[in-house]
């Protein structure tokens, strides 16, 4: 098998922090070639070389594709090429319909008027490879994140792709849009397109994947050959931490205190539309000490239930009761959910958890600036102190606190996140899908943190759509469908298999 792409000695610095250091990157014809490594390892700038974001100039070493060198300008360069990337934020406009969006600034305009009829036409016929039968007129507003995904495919296919770069595809795909996605790009390499895939998920990369390369602080660390030797999970951790991870999840011996929190017959309506009863009748406790996991698939209602209980910042014509330490609390505002005790990780931590332009320090203390303030003015060395103190203590990879966290990983920023909240000091915390989209490593330090909070008398739920996570985690879990609890496992009697079962009879 030829290569098709080969990248040498690529070096990419910016002010403060080498991003890339001499990365080596070799990339076989009509193969899926996975792009692994921790938050920050340097993945995602490498494609951005790749791509033209950062153009020719602007870093070190060279890039060949199809046997000749390239100095990709822009973004333009390289799809004419063939090279098209397809990133974690999908690049769609939601109110302009599938095809516009599939030939949106490539349109078919011989005669600078649009032909919308043979736009129509290979928008269908672009859709039906992608196994998507949505209409070519259909908003891409209207189309859940799976089919959007689809839809961004179907536009690279448009510019006849030869190299498909896919950045994390499936970090916010439920269960079954994943398997057709992956499958869909396995149908790929069957007619001869070229795919890398960057993922955090290693049972998606154990799948799919015909050669590994690991990156780890910026430099290559392994390429791996998946044909000529078989390649475990752990092989692959162990290349990108550096260090074996014998277990998953840390160890906790769980200390569970009386009932911290209680939802009585919780119902919320839909926020737009007033007939539809989102969440049914809902009862849930938690206790001191203790984590409790509410599984679920995409659209069960478990996010909504979330937000509808910090502050009611989802939700209309919500009712039931919430206690804390077994007294009423009112929660009908997001400041007053705050000052009762309850602390809400989004997520969605781009668009509703952080202030990306703004630093680090700043992000911080938002939730809690009386703590920094004296007489209503911000006291910028306590702020410091304050962003430095968590910086150190759940370990931010970052050269300092006044680096704009727009600028950091996901991992990373999630732990910015969390240190929002944990400055707030709350009683209760509410993590929603707290790992998405991060590395096996920064995981394990987020378990660490949580099972912290668990063993300081703090009560925890956490959202998440993997249930290996949930029965790793959790002492207790609740099962939701369509709405409503279908029922609840205790850790030692829980089972992936029994929480699917709860969902498929509820």
């Amino acid at each position: 098998m030829d290569t098709i792409l080969e990248m040498r000695g690529i070096t990419k610095s910016f002010p403060g922090v080498k991003a890339l250091d001499d990365v080596n990157l070799r990339v076989r014809r009509g193969e899926i070639h996975a792009l692994v490594g921790e938050n920050g390892a340097g993945k995602s700038t490498l494609m951005k070389v790749l791509s033209g974001v950062y153009p020719h100039g602007s870093y070190e070493g060279e890039i060949l594709f199809n046997g000749a060198e390239q100095r990709f300008n822009g973004i333009a360069d390289s799809e004419r090429e063939g090279v098209i990337i397809i990133h974690q934020e999908l690049a769609l406009v939601p109110l302009l319909s599938i095809a516009e969006n599939i030939f949106l600034g490539n349109e078919i305009a011989p005669k600078g008027v649009v032909n919308w009829p043979e736009t129509f036409a290979r928008t269908e016929a672009l859709l039906k490879k992608v196994g998507l039968r949505e209409k070519p007129t259909t908003l891409v507003d209207a189309l859940g994140v799976g089919k959007q995904q689809l839809v961004e495919i179907a536009k690279a296919l448009s510019k006849e792709v030869k190299l498909l770069i896919l950045d994390e595809p499936t970090a916010s795909l439920q269960e079954n849009d994943s398997q057709a996605l992956l499958d869909l790009l396995m149908e790929f390499r069957e007619q001869g397109i070229t795919s890398i895939l960057i993922s955090h998920k290693l049972n998606e990369i154990s799948r799919v994947a015909d050669s590994i390369t690991v990156l780890r602080d910026g430099a290559t660390v392994s390429t791996l050959d998946c044909h000529a030797e078989t390649i475990s999970e752990d092989r692959i951790i162990l290349d990108m931490v550096g260090r074996d991870m014998a277990h998953r999840y840390p160890e906790r011996v769980p200390q569970i205190g009386e009932t911290l929190f209680e939802l009585e017959n919780w119902n919320v309506y839909h926020q737009d539309h007033a007939e539809r009863h989102l969440i049914r009748d809902v009862n849930l406790r938690v206790a001191r000490g203790e984590v409790v996991g509410i599984a679920g698939l995409m659209g069960s209602g478990r996010t909504e239930l979330a937000m509808s209980v910090f502050g009611r910042s989802y939700g209309q014509n919500i009712s039931g009761t919430a206690r804390l330490n077994g007294t009423e609390v009112d929660l009908s505002t997001i400041d007053r959910a705050v000052d009762a005790g309850l602390a809400y990780v989004t997520e969605d931590r781009k668009s509703l958890g952080l202030v990306l332009e703004e630093s680090i320090a700043r992000n911080i203390t938002l939730a809690n600036l009386p703590g920094v303030s004296a007489r209503g003015v911000i006291d910028d060395t306590a702020e410091r102190r304050v962003a430095e103190d968590y910086r150190q203590k759940i370990n931010i990879r970052t050269p300092n606190i006044f680096q704009q966290v727009v600028n950091l990983s996901g991992g990373n920023q999630q732990k910015v996140v969390l240190a929002k909240w944990l400055f707030a000091e709350p009683d209760v915390l509410i993590l929603d899908e707290p790992t998405r989209g991060i590395d096996v490593g920064a995981k394990y330090e987020i378990y660490s943190i949580i099972n912290q909070l668990a063993a300081e008398g703090k009560g925890v739920i956490m959202i998440s759509s993997e249930m290996p996570e949930l029965l790793g985690m959790c002492d207790r879990i609740y099962v939701m469908n369509e709405g409503a609890f279908a029922g609840e496992l205790a850790a030692s009697e829980a089972s992936q298999e029994k929480i699917m079962s709860m969902i498929v009879s509820a």
